[in-house]
């Protein structure tokens, strides 16, 4: 995909942060925007933000966990704009809690958004990514889905998932001389709201957490979306986004599973 003039892309969970930048940097590429979430205002003031820009958006409420919906919402999109070319998955939350502490009720909810939303997206959307005859899929994953860390195993699990299932999607559609570009984002530290919206044990501070993770996040979301952007149109099938994203790459593919070692070091004095 050389460019985004004229295509139609989807984003989830588009109210705030990458979602909504992501949403911005397209509209500015010339593409139409399917933008969802959950705060259906949130979306709107997006959907109103990519219009300023000339591009056509329309906002539309979404739980990307109800499968039956986000089939639903496949075939309103399709109504509307009349083909899909992008797909983004990026709708996540966060979670902080030890195995030994994490209840199943969250330890459900994150997979539920982060990997079966993801699934749900993918599958609903792929029929007619493919019949657009030139598209891309892109999930966003995180620097947590390419080396797990203590006290986020929920999290790190949830997007390995997310990692695994699309990679498998890019060689099928290679596979299948689908042209469909399929990319793995892996942000670092955004400063997003995602902290803030976590959820965390019943013996963790969340609000400590959440100002913690402020002020180690280096990259904005506007800076993000950039590459996100630039990595859809170079067909990669691995965005890494921040200094923190590459050197957790690069610790994982020099250390192999001894990148634990330094990484448990760490994370001993900041948990």
């Amino acid at each position: 995909m050389k460019d985004f003039h004229g295509k139609v892309a989807v984003i989830t969970g588009a109210g705030a942060g990458i979602g909504r930048a992501l949403a911005l940097e397209l509209a500015r590429g010339g593409a139409q925007l399917a933008l969802s979430g959950r705060n259906l205002e949130s979306v709107a003031e997006t959907a109103a933000l990519c219009e300023k820009h000339g591009a056509k958006a329309r906002a539309y409420k979404l739980d990307v966990t109800d499968r039956a919906a986000v089939y639903a919402h496949a075939d309103e999109v399709v109504a509307d704009f009349g083909k899909v070319n992008i797909v983004v998955n990026n709708a996540g939350v966060s979670l902080t809690a030890n195995i030994e502490d994490v209840s199943w009720e969250d330890f459900e909810w994150i997979f539920n958004i982060n990997f079966w939303g993801t699934a749900n997206g993918t599958k609903a959307f792929l029929p007619h990514v493919i019949a657009s005859g030139d598209g891309h899929i892109a999930n966003v994953s995180s620097m947590f889905g390419l080396v797990a860390c203590p006290s986020q195993s929920g999290y790190s699990a949830s997007k390995y998932a997310m990692h695994a299932f699309t990679d498998a999607l890019r060689q099928e559609m290679i596979i299948a001389g689908h042209h469909v570009g399929v990319s793995s984002v892996h942000p670092g530290m955004i400063k997003t709201e995602i902290a803030w919206k976590a959820r965390a044990s019943a013996n963790r501070d969340r609000d400590a957490l959440a100002a913690n993770f402020d002020g180690l996040a280096k990259t904005s979301p506007e800076q993000c979306a950039q590459i996100i952007a630039n990595g859809m149109k170079k067909n990669k099938p691995l965005i890494l986004i921040g200094t923190d994203a590459k050197a957790m790459n690069w610790m994982r593919r020099l250390l192999g599973a001894a990148y634990m070692k330094p990484l448990t070091a760490q994370m001993r004095k900041e948990i």
